[in-house]
């Protein structure tokens, strides 16, 4: 007996999906919660110019240490997979991209 149509499809992931849609969105996230890191590499970065290379290597350092953190943690993979797995799930039930559902729909024309 086969499984009714689409159970099977909820929760496998295509390669696509598991090694370039799930890592971006790790990275999105890593770097909203590497926010301090991130910051502080970018004014160092501004203020630097051509010298950055020398002398933002500790704020580069912080940054790489705090990334690679979330990227190699397999619960924060788990996490943004199942996150992922909502989005499309509600993509696939509604048509409508979470991008576009997340923006406000002008109420008149």
């Amino acid at each position: 007996m086969e499984p009714p149509p689409g159970t099977a499809e909820k929760s496998e992931l295509r390669h696509v999906e598991k090694d370039v849609l799930i890592p971006k969105m790790m990275r999105e996230k890593a770097r909203e919660l590497c926010s301090d890191k991130v910051q502080a590499f970018t004014k160092c970065c501004q203020e630097s110019g051509f010298l950055m290379v020398v002398k933002c290597q500790q704020e580069n350092a912080a940054l790489k240490e705090c990334l690679t953190t979330y990227y190699t943690d397999p619960a924060f993979f788990e996490e943004c997979k199942i996150e992922y797995l909502k989005q499309r799930e509600e993509f696939r039930a509604t048509g409508i991209p979470a991008k576009q559902r997340q923006q406000k729909l002008p109420t008149s024309m």
